[in-house]
């Protein structure tokens, strides 16, 4: 329940401050323009709250429905104008004007991305290596001869200080069917260049979480040692006997070297009674466990209510904190997000031709999801997610299609070109198709989150 609420305001936080954000742009620039705003609402439906402000008695409303919003500005094409308010009415104004106030919003969210993304850059990140785990055998990794416990160093001369870095990189060249040069080291310092043929996997694989598993390839395992920490009271640990700091040698015979072994060995034995050797303070002693049994998605697994024993430092190797000086990390801002921008689009296109299926569509029961689960990691993961939607929210809003940005700013560039504007019967007409074509995605991507949610 309590996972549900998170998800709910953090999915309530990230879209209301993106989405005023986006409507601020349209705001902000009519102002510029000396175009008077009537209504400034964050949402749709039922006025929560409600005030006026400023010269023109702008109305402020914040709606029921938190999916989006709109600036209303004075136009003669939504009611009578006075006279001497023509100059301010949004119609008014020249084209250029005008085409400068509808794209304001999508590059507000395109602002917004860079910033969350050079506060991430400044701030910096503690990541986990890109240190290869192991390999699938005749996998396209394998025969490429990638090795386990090699860490990629660069993608295409990019340098990958963490999993996620390359991760990201991976995904980006997968969408381009790109051949890359993986440049890796091994432990024993030499390095290696690898070609690898990106156009084998799919989209689909790559949406689905997959990237690693088509590759044939995984995350390094960080490998504790088998020794007891914390005991929780009351647990199967504490019953049988064990004490912190007791090293496991074997389980009904068989050798255990690390902890997740162990764990292996406890889990798939609930209730069954586990021989166990320990060493404790040097000297061998034998003990009787018998985990605990708990149900896991319908099934019976053990547990005994203890932790690994970790030394401090243990891992610092594994780990790098990747942050970056602050002019240097706006720049990065800036290529990330064009670069997410073009992934966007490029996954929108495959959509389209029919390489990528539009079950990776989500919509505002996943994003709730997401959004929860990124605010449970910590600020900057919260914010990394709310950078990935503000540019989505940037090119979505852009394409063109009648009632988004896009779509108007379609029409004055038609307009540009014809030298008057686009008739009304035309724009009511591409109203209609945008409203099918928007009711028809929005219905993809809810069937979509439902079909996640049942699994």
């Amino acid at each position: 329940m309590i996972d549900v609420l998170q998800s709910i305001a953090a999915f309530i936080v990230a879209l209301g401050v993106l989405i005023t954000f986006h409507e601020f742009g349209h705001y902000w620039v009519a102002k510029c323009f000396d175009v008077k705003i009537l209504r400034f609402s964050i949402g749709f439906g039922r006025a929560l709250y409600k005030r006026n402000f400023g010269p023109d008695n702008t109305e402020f409303i914040v709606a029921a429905l938190p999916l989006g919003g709109y600036v209303k500005m004075l136009d003669e094409r939504e009611g009578d104008v006075k006279e001497e308010e023509l100059p301010r009415s949004f119609n008014y104004k020249p084209l250029w004007q005008r085409f400068a106030i509808v794209s304001a919003g999508p590059i507000f969210n395109f602002i917004f991305a860079v910033f969350a993304y050079w506060v991430i850059f400044v701030v910096g990140v503690n990541g986990l290596k890109p240190i290869i785990g192991e390999i699938e055998p005749a996998s396209i990794s394998d025969n490429a001869g990638l090795m386990a416990e090699q860490e990629i160093i660069s993608i295409n001369n990019n340098q990958t200080l963490t999993w996620s870095t390359a991760i990201d990189m991976l995904v980006n060249h997968t969408v381009k069917r790109d051949i890359i040069n993986l440049v890796v080291i091994g432990n024993d310092g030499l390095k290696q260049h690898i070609e690898i043929d990106l156009s084998l996997i799919t989209i689909d694989e790559m949406a689905e979480g997959k990237l690693l598993k088509a590759l044939g390839l995984s995350v390094v395992k960080l490998k504790l040692p088998a020794v007891i920490g914390e005991i929780l009271p009351g647990g199967a640990a504490e019953k049988s006997g064990l004490l912190e700091s007791d090293e496991i040698v074997s389980v009904n015979g068989m050798t255990t070297q690390t902890w997740s072994q162990w764990v292996e060995f406890i889990r798939d034995n609930p209730g069954k009674k586990l021989d166990v050797e320990v060493l404790r303070s040097g000297s061998p002693v034998n003990i009787e466990v018998i985990p605990d049994s708990i149900q896991s998605d319908g099934k019976a697994m053990g547990r005994i209510g203890a932790a690994a024993y970790v030394v401090d430092g243990a891992f610092d190797s594994y780990f790098v904190i990747e942050s970056y000086p602050m002019p240097h990390a706006f720049l990065k801002s800036i290529k990330k997000t064009w670069e997410m921008s073009v992934l966007t689009l490029r996954v929108l296109g495959r959509m389209l031709i029919g390489e990528a299926s539009v079950k990776n569509l989500s919509g505002p029961i996943s994003i709730a999801q997401y959004a929860g689960q990124s605010a449970g990691i910590g600020l900057l993961a919260f914010f990394s997610f709310m950078a990935i939607v503000s540019v989505s929210l940037g090119v979505l809003n852009l394409l063109p299609v009648p009632l988004l940005d896009g779509g108007h700013l379609m029409y004055y560039l038609i307009e540009a070109v014809i030298g008057k504007p686009v008739s009304e019967a035309t724009q009511m007409l591409g109203q209609q198709i945008g409203i099918v074509l928007l009711l028809g995605l929005m219905s993809i991507a809810f069937y979509n989150d439902i079909i996640r949610l049942l699994g």
